[in-house]
Protein backbone atom coordinates (compact mmCIF):
# COMPACT_ATOMS: atom_id res chain seq x y z
CA UNK A 1 0.00 0.00 0.00
CA UNK A 2 1.63 3.43 -0.98
CA UNK A 3 1.10 5.82 2.13
CA UNK A 4 1.55 8.91 2.46
CA UNK A 5 2.58 10.75 6.12
CA UNK A 6 2.05 14.64 6.14
CA UNK A 7 3.81 16.21 8.96
CA UNK A 8 8.25 16.96 10.09
CA UNK A 9 8.37 16.56 13.89
CA UNK A 10 9.26 13.87 16.49
CA UNK A 11 5.64 12.65 16.02
CA UNK A 12 5.91 12.31 12.87
CA UNK A 13 8.87 10.22 13.22
CA UNK A 14 8.14 8.00 15.38
CA UNK A 15 4.51 7.31 13.21
CA UNK A 16 6.86 6.87 10.31
CA UNK A 17 9.28 4.32 12.73
CA UNK A 18 5.98 2.21 13.28
CA UNK A 19 4.31 2.67 9.52
CA UNK A 20 7.58 1.24 7.96
CA UNK A 21 7.52 -1.94 10.30
CA UNK A 22 4.14 -2.84 8.43
CA UNK A 23 3.55 -5.68 6.30
CA UNK A 24 1.24 -2.99 4.58
CA UNK A 25 3.69 -0.38 3.89
CA UNK A 26 4.93 -0.28 -0.11
CA UNK A 27 6.36 2.37 -0.10
CA UNK A 28 6.06 5.42 2.50
CA UNK A 29 6.12 8.58 2.02
CA UNK A 30 6.52 11.74 3.82
CA UNK A 31 5.59 15.50 3.36
CA UNK A 32 7.63 17.77 4.26
CA UNK A 33 9.83 15.31 6.83
CA UNK A 34 13.28 15.82 8.89
CA UNK A 35 16.20 13.83 8.79
CA UNK A 36 14.64 10.68 10.83
CA UNK A 37 11.61 10.54 8.85
CA UNK A 38 14.35 10.02 6.07
CA UNK A 39 15.82 6.91 7.25
CA UNK A 40 12.30 5.03 7.52
CA UNK A 41 10.99 6.46 4.23
CA UNK A 42 10.69 8.76 1.22
CA UNK A 43 10.82 12.71 2.84
CA UNK A 44 8.79 14.84 -0.08
CA UNK A 45 9.18 18.80 -0.42
CA UNK A 46 5.89 19.34 0.27
CA UNK A 47 4.20 21.73 3.10
CA UNK A 48 1.36 20.40 5.02
CA UNK A 49 -0.69 23.26 4.24
CA UNK A 50 -0.32 22.55 0.73
CA UNK A 51 -3.08 20.86 -0.36
CA UNK A 52 -3.01 21.69 -3.91
CA UNK A 53 0.57 20.31 -3.60
CA UNK A 54 -0.68 17.16 -2.01
CA UNK A 55 -3.65 16.33 -4.33
CA UNK A 56 -1.02 16.36 -7.29
CA UNK A 57 1.20 14.34 -5.37
CA UNK A 58 -1.56 11.74 -4.52
CA UNK A 59 -2.28 11.63 -8.49
CA UNK A 60 0.34 10.83 -9.07
CA UNK A 61 2.13 8.22 -6.89
CA UNK A 62 -1.31 6.72 -7.07
CA UNK A 63 -1.48 7.00 -2.95
CA UNK A 64 -3.78 4.64 -1.10
CA UNK A 65 -3.33 6.07 2.47
CA UNK A 66 -2.88 9.40 3.93
CA UNK A 67 -2.49 10.05 7.46
CA UNK A 68 -2.23 13.63 8.58
CA UNK A 69 0.25 14.20 12.18
CA UNK A 70 -0.28 17.88 12.82
CA UNK A 71 -3.70 19.98 13.42
CA UNK A 72 -3.37 22.37 10.94
CA UNK A 73 -4.27 20.95 8.08
CA UNK A 74 -7.16 19.08 9.05
CA UNK A 75 -9.01 22.62 11.03
CA UNK A 76 -7.90 23.43 7.32
CA UNK A 77 -10.64 20.78 5.85
CA UNK A 78 -7.65 18.63 4.23
CA UNK A 79 -10.29 16.13 5.00
CA UNK A 80 -13.17 18.05 3.19
CA UNK A 81 -10.86 18.61 0.31
CA UNK A 82 -10.00 15.26 -0.18
CA UNK A 83 -13.66 14.29 -0.41
CA UNK A 84 -14.34 16.73 -2.85
CA UNK A 85 -12.27 15.79 -5.50
CA UNK A 86 -13.51 12.28 -7.09
CA UNK A 87 -9.85 11.38 -7.74
CA UNK A 88 -8.94 11.60 -3.84
CA UNK A 89 -12.51 10.59 -2.43
CA UNK A 90 -11.72 6.86 -1.80
CA UNK A 91 -8.16 7.14 -0.67
CA UNK A 92 -7.92 5.78 3.25
CA UNK A 93 -7.51 9.09 5.00
CA UNK A 94 -6.90 9.26 8.75
CA UNK A 95 -7.72 12.66 10.46
CA UNK A 96 -11.18 14.05 10.64
CA UNK A 97 -13.53 16.23 9.28
CA UNK A 98 -13.08 20.09 8.95
CA UNK A 99 -16.22 20.19 11.54
CA UNK A 100 -14.24 17.22 13.35
CA UNK A 101 -10.94 19.01 13.78
CA UNK A 102 -13.41 22.04 15.58
CA UNK A 103 -12.93 19.95 18.59
CA UNK A 104 -8.94 21.15 18.99
CA UNK A 105 -9.68 24.38 16.12
CA UNK A 106 -11.91 26.31 18.91
CA UNK A 107 -12.24 26.14 22.07
CA UNK A 108 -15.64 27.42 22.36
CA UNK A 109 -16.74 24.93 20.20
CA UNK A 110 -15.25 21.63 22.18
CA UNK A 111 -16.98 23.32 25.54
CA UNK A 112 -20.06 23.51 23.94
CA UNK A 113 -20.01 20.20 22.49
CA UNK A 114 -18.69 18.89 25.99
CA UNK A 115 -21.88 20.59 27.55
CA UNK A 116 -24.66 19.15 25.14
CA UNK A 117 -22.77 15.27 25.76
CA UNK A 118 -22.48 15.60 29.18
CA UNK A 119 -19.03 15.12 29.98
CA UNK A 120 -17.07 16.63 32.89
CA UNK A 121 -14.20 19.68 32.16
CA UNK A 122 -14.14 23.21 34.13
CA UNK A 123 -17.17 25.57 33.90
CA UNK A 124 -16.73 28.38 31.50
CA UNK A 125 -18.36 31.26 29.78
CA UNK A 126 -17.10 33.19 26.19
CA UNK A 127 -16.74 36.74 25.15
CA UNK A 128 -15.85 38.36 22.12
CA UNK A 129 -15.91 41.94 21.17
CA UNK A 130 -19.68 42.28 20.71
CA UNK A 131 -19.61 41.12 24.77
CA UNK A 132 -17.02 42.51 25.95
CA UNK A 133 -17.77 44.60 28.41
CA UNK A 134 -19.96 41.89 30.35
CA UNK A 135 -16.24 39.77 29.95
CA UNK A 136 -14.52 42.46 31.68
CA UNK A 137 -17.05 42.66 34.60
CA UNK A 138 -17.19 39.09 34.91
CA UNK A 139 -13.42 38.70 34.69
CA UNK A 140 -13.12 41.30 37.57
CA UNK A 141 -15.19 39.25 39.68
CA UNK A 142 -14.03 35.96 39.29
CA UNK A 143 -12.73 33.62 42.08
CA UNK A 144 -9.02 33.19 41.68
CA UNK A 145 -6.88 31.50 39.56
CA UNK A 146 -8.74 32.26 36.42
CA UNK A 147 -8.03 30.66 32.98
CA UNK A 148 -8.10 32.76 29.84
CA UNK A 149 -7.63 30.76 27.38
CA UNK A 150 -7.56 31.83 23.01
CA UNK A 151 -10.81 30.50 21.19
CA UNK A 152 -8.44 29.36 17.78
CA UNK A 153 -5.02 27.95 17.15
CA UNK A 154 -2.41 29.61 18.69
CA UNK A 155 0.57 26.98 18.73
CA UNK A 156 0.53 26.11 22.11
CA UNK A 157 0.63 29.69 23.53
CA UNK A 158 -2.86 30.49 23.75
CA UNK A 159 -3.85 29.60 27.55
CA UNK A 160 -3.14 31.90 30.70
CA UNK A 161 -3.46 31.32 34.12
CA UNK A 162 -4.39 34.89 35.78
CA UNK A 163 -3.42 34.68 39.96
CA UNK A 164 -4.85 38.50 40.41
CA UNK A 165 -8.38 39.61 38.78
CA UNK A 166 -6.29 43.12 37.69
CA UNK A 167 -3.73 40.90 35.53
CA UNK A 168 -6.88 38.92 33.74
CA UNK A 169 -8.87 42.19 33.18
CA UNK A 170 -5.39 43.45 31.40
CA UNK A 171 -4.85 40.05 29.66
CA UNK A 172 -8.58 39.48 28.47
CA UNK A 173 -8.49 42.94 27.06
CA UNK A 174 -5.00 42.67 25.00
CA UNK A 175 -6.78 39.33 23.71
CA UNK A 176 -9.58 40.29 22.41
CA UNK A 177 -9.23 44.29 21.60
CA UNK A 178 -4.95 44.66 20.45
CA UNK A 179 -5.23 40.51 19.55
CA UNK A 180 -2.36 39.49 21.75
CA UNK A 181 -3.06 36.18 19.80
CA UNK A 182 -4.12 37.39 16.64
CA UNK A 183 -7.49 35.50 15.18
CA UNK A 184 -7.16 32.80 17.22
CA UNK A 185 -8.34 35.61 20.49
CA UNK A 186 -11.11 37.26 18.78
CA UNK A 187 -13.13 34.98 21.15
CA UNK A 188 -11.90 34.14 24.56
CA UNK A 189 -12.99 31.34 26.95
CA UNK A 190 -13.09 32.24 30.84
CA UNK A 191 -12.65 29.06 32.84
CA UNK A 192 -12.29 28.12 36.63
CA UNK A 193 -9.03 26.92 37.78
CA UNK A 194 -8.99 22.95 38.10
CA UNK A 195 -6.28 22.05 40.68
CA UNK A 196 -4.88 18.47 39.99
CA UNK A 197 -2.44 16.61 37.84
CA UNK A 198 -2.38 16.12 34.29
CA UNK A 199 -2.29 13.79 31.71
CA UNK A 200 -2.99 12.38 28.16
CA UNK A 201 -5.63 9.78 26.86
CA UNK A 202 -5.73 8.75 23.26
CA UNK A 203 -8.52 6.76 21.03
CA UNK A 204 -8.21 6.32 17.69
CA UNK A 205 -12.24 6.07 16.15
CA UNK A 206 -13.42 5.24 12.96
CA UNK A 207 -16.77 7.49 13.84
CA UNK A 208 -18.37 4.36 15.40
CA UNK A 209 -16.40 2.27 17.69
CA UNK A 210 -12.96 2.95 19.13
CA UNK A 211 -9.60 1.33 20.89
CA UNK A 212 -8.13 2.80 23.16
CA UNK A 213 -3.90 3.81 23.16
CA UNK A 214 -1.73 3.79 25.93
CA UNK A 215 -1.78 6.93 28.15
CA UNK A 216 0.93 9.26 28.26
CA UNK A 217 1.99 12.16 30.37
CA UNK A 218 4.23 15.23 29.02
CA UNK A 219 6.46 17.89 30.61
CA UNK A 220 5.83 21.18 29.54
CA UNK A 221 7.88 23.95 31.15
CA UNK A 222 11.04 24.05 30.08
CA UNK A 223 12.86 23.99 33.53
CA UNK A 224 13.87 21.39 35.75
CA UNK A 225 10.69 20.95 38.38
CA UNK A 226 8.48 22.05 35.98
CA UNK A 227 9.84 25.77 36.34
CA UNK A 228 9.77 28.59 33.17
CA UNK A 229 8.13 28.78 30.51
CA UNK A 230 5.93 26.39 28.90
CA UNK A 231 7.47 24.51 25.98
CA UNK A 232 5.67 22.43 23.41
CA UNK A 233 6.79 19.51 25.27
CA UNK A 234 10.57 18.34 27.05
CA UNK A 235 9.61 14.65 27.47
CA UNK A 236 7.06 12.44 28.14
CA UNK A 237 6.24 8.80 29.84
CA UNK A 238 3.97 5.77 29.55
CA UNK A 239 2.64 4.17 31.53
CA UNK A 240 1.36 7.00 33.94
CA UNK A 241 1.77 5.55 37.26
CA UNK A 242 -1.46 7.30 39.29
CA UNK A 243 -3.74 6.24 36.16
CA UNK A 244 -4.88 3.51 38.20
CA UNK A 245 -7.60 1.19 36.61
CA UNK A 246 -9.80 2.42 38.25
CA UNK A 247 -9.44 5.89 37.33
CA UNK A 248 -8.96 4.92 33.82
CA UNK A 249 -12.64 2.57 33.68
CA UNK A 250 -13.92 6.07 35.17
CA UNK A 251 -12.36 8.21 31.94
CA UNK A 252 -13.75 5.51 29.37
CA UNK A 253 -17.30 5.82 30.99
CA UNK A 254 -17.74 9.15 31.26
CA UNK A 255 -15.07 10.70 28.78
CA UNK A 256 -14.45 8.75 26.01
CA UNK A 257 -17.72 6.73 25.39
CA UNK A 258 -19.37 9.93 25.79
CA UNK A 259 -17.26 11.71 23.28
CA UNK A 260 -17.35 9.12 20.46
CA UNK A 261 -21.39 9.08 21.11
CA UNK A 262 -21.21 12.20 20.81
CA UNK A 263 -19.69 12.82 17.15
CA UNK A 264 -22.20 9.58 16.06
CA UNK A 265 -25.12 11.00 17.24
CA UNK A 266 -24.11 14.79 15.31
CA UNK A 267 -23.12 13.11 12.16
CA UNK A 268 -19.75 14.67 12.91
CA UNK A 269 -17.18 12.73 10.10
CA UNK A 270 -14.50 11.21 12.08
CA UNK A 271 -11.77 8.60 11.22
CA UNK A 272 -8.66 9.03 13.59
CA UNK A 273 -7.30 9.97 16.50
CA UNK A 274 -8.65 11.83 19.52
CA UNK A 275 -6.24 13.50 22.23
CA UNK A 276 -7.80 13.91 25.72
CA UNK A 277 -6.11 16.43 27.88
CA UNK A 278 -6.98 14.98 31.09
CA UNK A 279 -6.75 16.59 34.53
CA UNK A 280 -7.00 14.12 37.76
CA UNK A 281 -9.15 16.02 40.39
CA UNK A 282 -9.03 13.93 42.97
CA UNK A 283 -9.44 10.78 41.93
CA UNK A 284 -12.67 12.07 39.27
CA UNK A 285 -11.29 12.87 35.50
CA UNK A 286 -12.11 16.34 33.70
CA UNK A 287 -11.18 16.99 30.46
CA UNK A 288 -8.79 20.34 29.78
CA UNK A 289 -8.89 20.29 25.86
CA UNK A 290 -9.26 17.97 22.85
CA UNK A 291 -6.81 17.92 20.11
CA UNK A 292 -7.88 16.07 16.90
CA UNK A 293 -4.20 14.41 16.36
CA UNK A 294 -1.89 12.70 18.53
CA UNK A 295 0.52 14.54 20.79
CA UNK A 296 3.92 15.37 20.52
CA UNK A 297 6.74 14.05 22.11
CA UNK A 298 3.57 11.92 24.14
CA UNK A 299 3.49 9.74 20.38
CA UNK A 300 7.75 9.30 21.24
CA UNK A 301 6.14 6.96 24.14
CA UNK A 302 2.66 5.87 23.15
CA UNK A 303 3.45 4.66 19.75
CA UNK A 304 6.60 2.29 20.42
CA UNK A 305 4.71 0.11 23.02
CA UNK A 306 1.95 -0.67 20.58
CA UNK A 307 2.29 -3.83 19.58
CA UNK A 308 -0.28 -3.83 16.79
CA UNK A 309 0.71 -3.36 13.22
CA UNK A 310 -0.52 0.42 12.87
CA UNK A 311 -1.37 0.52 9.40
CA UNK A 312 -3.48 -2.57 9.92
CA UNK A 313 -5.17 -0.20 12.65
CA UNK A 314 -5.51 2.50 10.20
CA UNK A 315 -7.25 0.05 7.51
CA UNK A 316 -9.78 -0.57 9.42
CA UNK A 317 -10.43 2.97 10.88
CA UNK A 318 -11.10 3.71 7.44
CA UNK A 319 -13.66 1.02 7.26
CA UNK A 320 -15.17 1.41 9.71
CA UNK A 321 -14.14 -1.94 11.23
CA UNK A 322 -12.70 -1.05 14.59
CA UNK A 323 -14.86 -2.87 16.62
CA UNK A 324 -12.86 -6.07 15.38
CA UNK A 325 -9.64 -4.92 16.33
CA UNK A 326 -8.20 -5.75 20.21
CA UNK A 327 -5.16 -3.34 21.22
CA UNK A 328 -1.96 -5.18 22.63
CA UNK A 329 0.51 -3.07 24.76
CA UNK A 330 3.99 -3.68 25.52
CA UNK A 331 4.08 -3.77 28.89
CA UNK A 332 7.60 -2.08 29.37
CA UNK A 333 7.25 1.51 30.55
CA UNK A 334 9.37 3.98 28.05
CA UNK A 335 9.98 7.85 28.59
CA UNK A 336 11.19 9.80 26.39
CA UNK A 337 13.95 12.90 26.79
CA UNK A 338 13.57 16.07 24.60
CA UNK A 339 16.85 17.76 23.13
CA UNK A 340 15.88 21.09 22.15
CA UNK A 341 17.84 24.40 20.71
CA UNK A 342 19.79 27.19 22.94
CA UNK A 343 17.07 29.76 23.58
CA UNK A 344 14.21 27.66 22.85
CA UNK A 345 11.02 28.21 23.64
CA UNK A 346 12.12 32.05 22.76
CA UNK A 347 14.64 33.04 20.15
CA UNK A 348 17.27 30.28 18.66
CA UNK A 349 19.49 29.60 15.97
CA UNK A 350 19.74 26.43 13.88
CA UNK A 351 21.93 24.89 11.33
CA UNK A 352 24.20 23.02 13.84
CA UNK A 353 25.50 20.02 13.42
CA UNK A 354 24.27 17.11 14.97
CA UNK A 355 27.20 15.12 16.74
CA UNK A 356 26.95 11.49 17.95
CA UNK A 357 23.85 10.05 15.96
CA UNK A 358 26.44 7.65 14.60
CA UNK A 359 27.01 5.52 17.48
CA UNK A 360 24.89 2.53 18.20
CA UNK A 361 22.01 3.14 20.01
CA UNK A 362 21.79 0.15 22.78
CA UNK A 363 19.05 -2.01 22.26
CA UNK A 364 15.66 -1.00 23.72
CA UNK A 365 16.59 2.80 23.30
CA UNK A 366 15.51 4.64 20.19
CA UNK A 367 16.41 8.48 18.51
CA UNK A 368 12.96 9.89 17.27
CA UNK A 369 13.97 13.42 14.99
CA UNK A 370 12.26 16.74 15.53
CA UNK A 371 13.63 19.92 14.05
CA UNK A 372 16.54 18.40 12.02
CA UNK A 373 17.62 18.52 8.07
CA UNK A 374 20.65 17.05 6.15
CA UNK A 375 23.47 18.88 4.70
CA UNK A 376 25.24 16.18 2.36
CA UNK A 377 26.33 13.16 5.17
CA UNK A 378 25.74 16.09 8.76
CA UNK A 379 22.43 15.57 9.78
CA UNK A 380 21.87 20.04 11.35
CA UNK A 381 19.37 21.75 13.77
CA UNK A 382 16.28 23.04 12.22
CA UNK A 383 14.01 23.66 15.09
CA UNK A 384 13.55 24.34 18.57
CA UNK A 385 12.94 20.82 19.49
CA UNK A 386 15.36 18.61 18.02
CA UNK A 387 15.33 15.29 18.90
CA UNK A 388 14.63 12.75 21.25
CA UNK A 389 15.43 9.56 22.82
CA UNK A 390 12.71 7.44 24.18
CA UNK A 391 13.57 4.02 26.16
CA UNK A 392 11.87 1.31 27.42
CA UNK A 393 13.04 0.60 31.38
CA UNK A 394 11.63 -1.42 34.33
CA UNK A 395 9.70 2.24 35.57
CA UNK A 396 9.10 4.90 33.74
CA UNK A 397 12.17 6.49 35.68
CA UNK A 398 14.00 3.78 34.96
CA UNK A 399 13.52 4.50 31.08
CA UNK A 400 14.26 8.28 31.83
CA UNK A 401 17.34 7.18 33.49
CA UNK A 402 18.27 4.89 30.33
CA UNK A 403 17.21 7.72 27.79
CA UNK A 404 19.71 10.19 29.52
CA UNK A 405 22.16 8.01 29.28
CA UNK A 406 22.33 8.22 25.75
CA UNK A 407 21.56 11.43 25.25
CA UNK A 408 24.67 12.63 27.03
CA UNK A 409 26.66 11.19 23.85
CA UNK A 410 24.39 13.34 21.52
CA UNK A 411 26.05 17.07 21.29
CA UNK A 412 24.89 20.07 19.23
CA UNK A 413 25.83 23.85 19.73
CA UNK A 414 23.60 25.21 22.51
CA UNK A 415 21.92 21.84 23.35
CA UNK A 416 19.38 21.53 26.44
CA UNK A 417 17.49 19.02 27.76
CA UNK A 418 16.00 18.43 30.84
CA UNK A 419 17.67 15.71 33.27
CA UNK A 420 14.50 15.49 35.41
CA UNK A 421 11.40 13.76 33.64
CA UNK A 422 9.90 11.37 35.48
CA UNK A 423 11.53 13.08 38.83
CA UNK A 424 7.89 12.86 40.62
CA UNK A 425 8.03 8.73 39.93
CA UNK A 426 11.34 8.44 41.53
CA UNK A 427 11.74 5.50 44.04
CA UNK A 428 11.57 6.67 47.64
CA UNK A 429 14.31 4.94 49.93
Amino acid sequence: MKILLLGSGGREHALAWKINQSVWTNPLYIAPGNAGTGLCGINVPIQVNDFEGISAFCKKEKIEMVIVGPEEPLVNGLYDFFKADPELADIYFIGPSKEGAQLEGSKAYAKAFMDRHNIPTAKYREFNASNFEEGVKYVAEHPLPIVLKADGLAAGKGVLICHSNVEAVSEFELMIQQSKFGEASKTVVVEEFLDGIELSVFALTDGKDYVILPEAKDYKRIGEGDTGLNTGGMGAVSPVPFATPGFMFKVEEKIIKPTINGLKQENIDYKGFVFFGLIKVGNEPYVIEYNCRMGDPETEVVIPRLENDLVGLFVATAKQELGEMKINIDRRPAATVMAVSGGYPGNYEKGFEIQGLKRAVPEGSMVFHAGTSNQGDAVLTNGGRVLCVTSYGASVHDAAQKSLDFMDRIFFEGMYYRSDIAYEFAPKF
